[in-house]
Formats: C-alpha cells, structure tokens, sequence
C-alpha cells in the first residue's frame, strides 16, 4: 500500500512540474513579459530552492515529523498559488511565486528523505517508486501542448491549481511511519560538509542544474522560434521523460555493476553533449529527437545516482538537510542562475549562446567528477 502511496505524490508533483517548466515561460508571455522579465521570474521559482528545503530540512530533522511538513508545505503551496488568479502585473506575480514555491519547493527533499528511510537496505528500489513522477509529468507536458493549441496559454493556471490540490490530497495518505526511526549518534554535519567528496560532489549538482537553466526556462520559447508546435514541443518534453524512465527502470541493474562514479561520468559528458547538439541544430527535427533521448542521462541517470550517494553520504539525522541541500544548491542556486543567465544571453547575444554557455558548464561539471570524486560510495 504505501508503495502506490509514495509513487501517488510523485506523480501527482511531477505532473505540477510538467505544467509549469515547459509552459510558465509560456504563460508569462502570453502577459506581455519580455523575454528578460521572464527569465527573472523564473529564476524567483529556483531561487526559493536554495532557502526554503534548508529550513524544513532543519526542522523536519529536528522534530522527526516529515510527513507533517510535507503537508503542510503543500497545502499552503496550494493556498499560495491561488494569488495568480488575482493579479497579473510583474511585481505581484513576483511576490505569487516566490510565495507559493517557497512552500512547493520544500515538500520534495523531505519527501525524498522518506521514500529512502522507508525502503531501507533496498534503496535500488527507489528508481521504481521514482518514476511515477515521470509518468506524471510526461501526461501533463505532452497533453498540455494541444489543450494550449486550443484553448491558449491562460488555462494554464487552472491546471495547475488542480494539481496543487491532488500534491495536497496525496500527501494526507502517506503515515508518518513512512519515514521510519532515525539515528541520533551521527557525526556532526559541518564534519560531513567537510569532505572532499561531499564538497566537489555539491560543486557538481550546482553546476548540472545550472546547465539546465536555458532547457527548464526557454525551450519551449527557443523551439517556437524555430517553428515548432506547441504540440510537437509537448511531446518533446514528453518524449525525454519517457527516455527518463527508462533509465529508472534500468538503475537496479546499472548501479551495482557500473558503480555511482561511472555512470555519473556518462551522464554529466553526455549531458555536454545535448546542448550541444540543441545549440548547433534546433532546426533538425531528428537532431533534436535525439537530444531528447538524451535527458535519460541529463536528468535520469544523473538524478537516479546523486540521490543515492546524497543518501549514502548523509546518514541518520542528517538526511531531510542532505537531501534540502542536493535541492537548494541545484534546482535552486543553480537552476536561478541558470535562468537568470539565460535570459540575459538571448538578449545581448543570441538564443544559441545559452545553450552553448550550458555546454561549457557541463564540462567543468564532468571534470570535477572525474578529479574530484574517487572511487565509489
């Protein structure tokens, strides 16, 4: 029972996810916002991250609740939320986001922290939980492309209160007892954050997501430009999930035999390698088929095996902070920076160049995992 329960709030997360990072910048454009004004605003949403799971990370740690932050956190992202129906002006949309993803973007790591806790020794598992969050956002980003086709941009907020509200319902079925019974003789965390491993590991997660600013932010809007469909972009994006869950049904067997550095190695150079090619051919339809493909590494197989060592390396009453700093220093300092460049680099040079920037970041990331992390966890 509770395996259908964890998978229900992956799902029902991931799906909000596949509404708001393929077509918010949509939405956005729709109001008026020019393509700076967007990039700020997005930047709001992965900003969030870098403070928001530290402090429910540190109070889930401390009280032992973590399913009780994690439902208070989405009912108020809900509650949050429903300010977009209000006001559509820069500075009040400003304020609606960095509100409700504050709430939004704390849920997750404490929910990851449980699902890890409750499969114990068989964490290869996760993957199998994991990719219900896959199906859910494959459902929504290539089933909403049509609806916007024919409705507009503007229904999209309707959506995605409906999906805050199920993240809330789902929330509710999962018991405390989930997270299971932590430890309390660790080693202090400041010892842990110390590592060498635990450091450049950190360094690479900020630079990854920081990659993927110009892909979660523009390549709805980058791909438009080239002609592209609002259905065909949708089932792009649907397209990469799906080589996503791929990898996630695979990662029981590829971790035990590769090892975490290994595929960590693959997935941050092949990672390069397709913004590469949706730098330099956007307008080769199966050029960017294949880039698609590519987000199994980017996103699956990347995602699959930082989780595991992020568990690996914060153990006991350090996991809900663990996995609150693989969220804020990623998705969070780096996804804002990312965006944040991105929109400035469309601007002053050219759409192209972001995707080259986010290369270039890539191959410092994979540098630093093939001289920084040694051996395997």
């Amino acid at each position: 029972m509770n395996y259908w329960r964890l998978s229900g709030f992956y799902l029902f997360y991931f799906a909000s996810l596949g509404a708001l990072v393929p077509y918010w910048s949509l939405y956005l454009k729709s109001l008026g916002f020019s393509i700076a004004d967007i990039g700020e605003l997005i930047a709001i949403l992965m900003a969030t991250k870098i403070v928001a799971p530290n402090i429910w990370g540190w109070i889930a740690d401390h009280t032992g609740e973590r399913m009780l932050i994690v439902r208070i956190a989405s009912l108020l992202a809900a509650i949050a939320f429903a300010g977009v129906f209000a006001g559509s002006n820069y500075w009040w949309l400003a304020a609606v986001m960095m509100l409700f993803s504050f709430f939004w973007n704390a849920s997750l790591p404490q929910f990851e922290a449980t699902t890890m806790n409750h499969l114990g020794r068989d964490t290869w598992r996760y993957s199998s939980i994991r990719l219900w969050g896959s199906v859910g956002f494959i459902i929504t980003a290539a089933g909403l492309g049509p609806l916007l086709d024919s409705y507009g941009a503007g229904v999209l907020p309707a959506v995605v209160m409906v999906l805050f509200v199920a993240i809330w319902i789902n929330s509710l079925t999962v018991p405390e007892s989930a997270a299971g019974h932590l430890p309390l003789d660790q080693e202090p965390l400041r010892k842990v954050l110390g590592r060498p491993l635990v450091v450049s590991l950190l360094c690479v997660c900020f630079l990854v997501q920081a990659s993927h600013g110009p892909y979660y932010t523009f390549f709805t809007l980058y791909l438009e430009d080239f002609g592209y469909s609002r259905s065909l972009i949708g089932q792009l994006w649907g397209l990469g999930v799906i080589a996503e869950i791929g990898v996630f049904l695979l990662m029981p067997r590829l971790l035990p035999r590769f090892g975490a550095r290994r595929l960590l190695l693959v997935a941050v150079g092949l990672t390069a390698l397709r913004w590469l090619l949706i730098a330099l051919f956007a307008a080769w339809v199966p050029v960017i088929l294949f880039a698609q493909t590519l987000h199994a590494a980017s996103f699956g197989l990347y995602h699959a095996v930082v989780i595991y060592m992020i568990h690996a390396l914060f153990t006991g009453v350090h996991q809900g902070r663990g996995q609150a700093l693989y969220s804020s220093l990623s998705f969070g300092a780096g996804g804002a920076a990312g965006s944040l460049v991105s929109g400035y680099l469309w601007t002053g040079i050219n759409p192209e160049a972001m995707f080259l920037l986010a290369a270039v970041i890539s191959l410092c990331a994979l540098v630093i995992v093939y001289r920084g992390i040694k051996g395997d966890i």
